[in-house]
């Protein structure tokens, strides 16, 4: 603890001059680049829409009333497409996610080598939000729900095997070590002492990535990869602001099914 000597004997102080100046002169950096961040934020916005925005949210939540409740029999088919991209597109994730959470752990990749790469497709598929990869896959492979799965899949792959290898690194090496006791091979040894220790967490990993997925799914028909944003844009194009509130509450509900189903299956198998 610095102490400062004056007239009246020592004063213990919480930091030495040099880093009290520091200190300050961190908060003044800060404070810099707040300013210099609204100035930009300022040049480029319309102040002037801004100033009624509140006028503007409440016309659309007064034409958005009431919801055109006809409009649920459209609205099926696609909600049915979306549970089903979050669904297949979880699955394929976790196929190629296992092997690679495997050959990117560093008790059980084979090579160093192997594990950068390992952690290369990983970093590669985080940093990529779901709806680039469809805006990609879309001008690829064309629009429709396809798109869509393989774009979740890509995004989810490296959510799911950074989780898991971070899991597979963390397992009680002990129980590894004697089942090589007895002579064990590789296979044995991820079959009896690997995989048991991290089946509690892949189940988690799963169930929480596909709760994420439906809400992504919702918005991938925005860049026409299919599922109920397909809808909500073109309510949205059309100005049609019955039918929108209709396709918002659709999205609560199936996020309020999904949430309530993962709770459910999470307590069940963890």
């Amino acid at each position: 603890m610095p102490v400062l000597e004056t007239d009246k004997g020592p004063v213990w102080r919480r930091r030495t001059t040099f880093a009290s100046l520091a200190t300050w002169f961190c908060y003044l950096i800060g404070v810099a680049i707040v300013v210099y961040c609204w100035e930009l934020i300022s040049e480029r916005t319309i102040w002037f829409f801004v100033q009624d925005a509140g006028t503007q949210a409440a016309d659309m939540a007064t034409r958005m009333v009431p919801p055109k409740w006809s409009y649920m029999d459209v609205l099926w088919k696609p909600v049915w497409d979306t549970i089903n991209i979050a669904t297949l597109g979880t699955g394929i994730a976790l196929v190629f996610a296992v092997p690679i959470a495997f050959l990117a752990a560093h008790n059980t990749t084979p090579h160093p080598t192997v594990r950068a790469a390992a952690l290369l497709i990983i970093v590669s598929s985080r940093s990529i939000n779901s709806l680039i990869w469809a805006l990609m896959l879309v001008s690829i492979i064309g629009p429709g729900v396809f798109a869509g799965v393989i774009a979740i899949a890509l995004r989810s792959i490296g959510f799911c095997a950074k989780l898991l290898y971070e899991s597979i690194e963390e397992i009680d090496t002990k129980q590894v070590e004697a089942i090589t006791a007895t002579g064990a091979a590789r296979s044995q040894q991820l079959s009896y002492g690997i995989f048991p220790q991290i089946m509690p967490s892949f189940a988690g990993i799963s169930v929480f990535r596909w709760d994420i997925n439906i809400r992504e799914s919702t918005v991938l028909g925005l860049v026409g990869a299919g599922g109920i944003g397909i809808q909500l844009d073109a309510s949205i194009s059309t100005l049609a602001w019955t039918q929108v509130s209709v396709i918002l509450l659709v999205i609560l509900a199936t996020v309020l099914v999904s949430e309530w189903v993962s709770a459910k299956i999470r307590a069940a198998i963890i």
